[in-house]
């Protein structure tokens, strides 16, 4: 099978590469704008055109768009997450290859929750900021191409190669500063916020499995489960054998405590699948002095969001296997090889 990878250097890019080099029976090419790509492209400025010339010398089985901004104002956003897309449908419309499309959403498409609900793909979508709108017309373009094509609405990806600017990445930075410098007591703030946390291994997972499947339209990839940034916090520090005290600034009094989320009653849910993120909205704050109001929800999303996932187990035959406290220990690795 034939693969073509836009956005293999990125942060879940290079796990969807990964994953597809494992599989023998997989011809890979990645397209992107950095150096180490097969073929240099980008997006956003390049045209349909020599896409489809491309598409047609290559003639792959398999599109997957993993390229993408998570950062930006909204005329960049809607460059790289928009115009990008639509660049790659019209290209795939134009060629001949009959290639299928396997588009990477995001669960900021829908916007806020309700506390305690759970997001199924039929919700309607309600985006509330740029991220999430640009990202929700990419989805619109896709489902309205006519081509054989997946959307995978990811909610909240982490582990490994975590951002250090994300909420999880400046907490474990946090942490290893306070241990490097012998502080026996982190301050914290904006860990309010509950997201369903994925790992980027169990994304990738996801994505090659779409991208063998006949399934269309938009599929949810999340745990299943909400998880507050203060249990991960709580988690991170057993994980990286931080003894200090860890006080919330702006969140309820007494310790942290490492619960996780909320249960279901789903038993096909898998119980120990919740994960940190690189998209959790409310930003991390540590101090040595760390005071303020909490910040805003950066990806629009509100207080609350945990996606429906029964649509990618029945379709995808796609759970998520990798816990919370393996998804933490590998962001910890990485930021403790910086000490």
């Amino acid at each position: 099978m034939r693969v073509l990878l836009i956005g293999a250097n990125g942060y879940l890019g290079r796990f969807v590469a990964d994953r597809l080099l494992a599989d023998p029976a997989v011809q890979l090419t990645a397209l992107g704008r950095g150096d180490d790509a097969d073929v240099r492209f980008d997006l956003a400025s390049g045209s349909p055109g020599a896409l489809t010339r491309f598409l047609d010398a290559v003639h792959p089985g398999v599109v997957i768009n993993c390229a993408g901004a998570t950062r930006g104002g909204a005329r960049e956003l809607t460059r790289h997450n928009t115009v990008a897309v639509a660049t790659v449908c019209e290209a795939l419309r134009r060629s001949g290859c009959g290639a299928r499309l396997v588009q990477i959403g995001c669960g900021a498409e829908y916007g806020p929750s309700q506390p305690g609900s759970s997001t199924a793909e039929d919700a309607v979508p309600r985006p509330g900021g740029p991220y999430g709108v640009s990202k929700l017309a990419a989805t619109e373009l896709v489902l309205g191409s006519g081509l054989d094509a997946v959307v995978l609405r990811v909610f909240s990806p982490a582990g490994p190669g975590t951002p250090a600017g994300s909420p999880l990445g400046r907490l474990a930075e946090a942490m290893r500063r306070a241990m490097q410098s012998g502080d026996g007591e982190l301050k914290l703030t904006g860990l309010g916020a509950q997201r369903d946390f994925v790992d980027v291994r169990d994304v990738a997972r996801a994505v090659h499995a779409a991208s063998l499947s006949a399934a269309q339209g938009v599929i949810n990839i999340g745990s299943g489960r909400a998880v507050r940034l203060r249990d991960a916090a709580a988690i991170l520090a057993r994980v990286a054998g931080y003894g200090g005290a860890l006080h919330e600034l702006d969140g309820p009094p007494g310790p942290l405590r490492p619960t996780i989320g909320h249960p279901r009653s789903d038993p096909d849910h898998a119980t120990h699948t919740a994960h940190a993120t690189a998209h959790t909205a409310h930003a991390v704050h540590s101090t040595h002095a760390a005071h303020g109001a909490p910040v805003a929800y950066p990806d629009g999303c509100g207080s609350w969001q945990q996606a429906d996932v029964r649509t990618a187990r029945d379709r995808l035959g796609w759970r998520p296997r990798i816990n919370l406290e393996e998804s933490l220990g590998d962001i910890w690795m990485e930021a403790a090889c910086r000490i």
